[in-house]
């Protein structure tokens, strides 16, 4: 996510998001955690911080997904695994990102408090029905099958002392495991309506893209009642079968992700992306379709995942997207065939990645000096023009005795957006995010911002700002903030003052 961010913008506006929510209610942001340069260890955010791996999984998942849209991927259906599955709904508009991140928040604590009394979590490399023999076999009332990714990967739950018998069991007859330290484990029923309590009154939206749920093993409705979905999510295991007894589990929630995905294949999904940074539900997929004969007519990608030798796989993934036709391309490409035509676009993605800021800043420097320089021999031996004569020159900077008030400074940004832009400015919402809804691309933002500070007369911005702002009321607040740093002591000018842009209002 750290390498991510430099290059993606929506990496940062998506846990911009999140961290308004991490700081409302523990006073410390995400993104202080997760993309610093020196990043924090795994290990301790896991035992000190739960929250932190949930919602960075879920973040991640979230910003892959925008990359993906921002490129013109328009998914047939969206899937999530466990987590994943509030990662689906969120980016299927369901809940906003910020009350995404609550309700991954309230599932942290209440795993926690349950893990807290409770148990372990144990991968078992066995079919879902030997895992419930085996379970019988050992014949605890709290040990279960907690979840099935896959049809010989199968995931169980309980207290400590009867996992530590299921492993010496599978010690004896040879079976593979691991310990996990993500909670799989279905909790308690009592947890289901403090959940859907806790959740209940954030906003929910209908649905704007299909979602499969593996659980329900169906799509959801586009108005179901989330909360209380979400709520029984927690307390039923994902796998097929039967108890221990013989008897059947609850049937509507006893479906599996490999299910899931014969489901979408047998649906005609023939191309499957996996959002966030890892592979393994790539690898379950291609596993399970293998298995089915059907995995020659399949196409299996990942996003955020660093493949061998540490490299992003993001871009390879685009590449192959556009070249089937389902995504589209990028201003980086014009730029690469016009700056370094040499360079891959592997290549000149992690160029731009790295540099691109510098470069975008160097010529806003140059073209001020260009500006200066043809203005200067345009009128050598002419007397200035007076106030009268009219308006400045667009992209000249206005001689400033005070601060513009907010709405004057929000009428001249985006005055000066839709010009550059050629679009219309009612297109250009102060809300509307630039990248996400826009299609503004970073290089595009970064030179917009640019020119809106040339235009004030402020310096550019140094390398320590992370990311340019996602919408033009926040590129408002950055130049208000900026303007009062160097006028310590504004008043309000009693007129407008003249900027020269198109179609100003006062």
């Amino acid at each position: 996510m750290r390498r991510t961010h430099h290059g993606y913008s929506q990496v940062r506006a998506v846990f911009d998001e999140i961290d308004a929510v991490t700081e409302e209610l523990s006073a410390r942001r995400l993104s202080d955690l997760l993309l610093d340069d020196e990043p924090a260890d795994p290990a301790r955010l896991a035992a000190d911080e739960p929250w932190v791996t949930q919602l960075a999984v879920y973040g991640s998942g979230l910003a892959a997904h925008r990359i993906l849209a921002d490129h013109g991927l328009r998914p047939g259906v969206l899937m999530g695994h466990g987590l994943g599955e509030i990662t689906a709904l969120v980016a299927a508009g369901g809940y906003s990102v910020g009350d995404g991140a609550r309700i991954v928040i309230h599932r942290s604590d209440l795993l926690r408090d349950r893990d807290a009394a409770s148990g372990a979590t144990l991968t078992l490399s066995i079919s879902p029905d030997r895992a419930a023999h085996l379970v019988g076999l050992v014949d605890h009332p709290l040990l279960s099958v907690a979840s099935e990714n896959h049809d010989a990967r199968t995931v169980l739950s309980g207290p400590r002392e009867a996992i530590d018998q299921v492993k010496a069991v599978a010690d004896r007859l040879g079976i593979r495991y691991a310990e996990l330290a993500a909670p799989h484990t279905p909790s308690p029923a009592t947890m289901a309506p403090r959940f859907a309590a806790a959740v209940r009154d954030l906003p929910q939206h209908p649905l704007t893209a299909p979602v499969h749920s593996p659980l329900l093993g169906r799509r959801y409705g586009p108005t179901e009642p989330l909360p209380d979905l979400l709520a029984n999510h927690l307390t039923h295991p994902t796998t097929p079968s039967q108890n221990p007894t013989g008897n059947l589990t609850d049937p509507p929630l006893t479906k599996s992700f490999s299910d899931a995905v014969r489901t979408l294949h047998g649906h005609g999904e023939r191309t499957f992306v996996e959002t966030g940074g890892g592979a393994t539900l790539s690898c379950l997929v291609h596993r399970t379709l293998s298995e089915e004969g059907a995995d020659h007519s399949v196409t299996v990608l990942p996003t955020l995942y660093t493949g061998h030798g540490d490299e992003l796989r993001l871009p390879d993934t685009l590449t192959a997207l556009r070249e089937a036709g389902l995504a589209v391309g990028d201003c980086l490409q014009p730029l690469r065939a016009r700056l370094a035509p040499e360079l891959t676009e592997r290549e000149f993605a992690a160029f731009w990645a790295a540099a691109g800021r510098d470069v975008v800043q160097l010529v806003s420097r140059r073209v001020t000096a260009f500006r200066d320089a043809s203005g200067a021999a345009g009128t050598a031996g002419s007397p200035k023009p007076s106030a009268a004569s009219g308006p400045a020159p667009a992209g000249s900077a206005p001689t400033l005795t005070a601060v513009p008030d907010r709405g004057e400074l929000m009428t001249t940004v985006r005055a000066l957006y839709a010009r550059t832009l050629s679009l219309p400015e009612g297109l250009i919402t102060p809300y509307a995010l630039l990248g996400a809804e826009l299609g503004i691309c970073e290089a595009e933002q970064s030179d917009l911002l640019s020119r809106a500070l040339l235009h004030y007369g402020l310096p550019e911005l140094d390398g320590a700002t992370p990311t340019t702002p996602q919408t033009l009321n926040k590129v408002v607040d950055l130049i208000t903030t900026l303007l009062h740093s160097h006028h310590p002591h504004p008043t309000t000018p009693t007129r407008p003052l003249s900027t020269g842009l198109p179609n100003e209002t006062s």
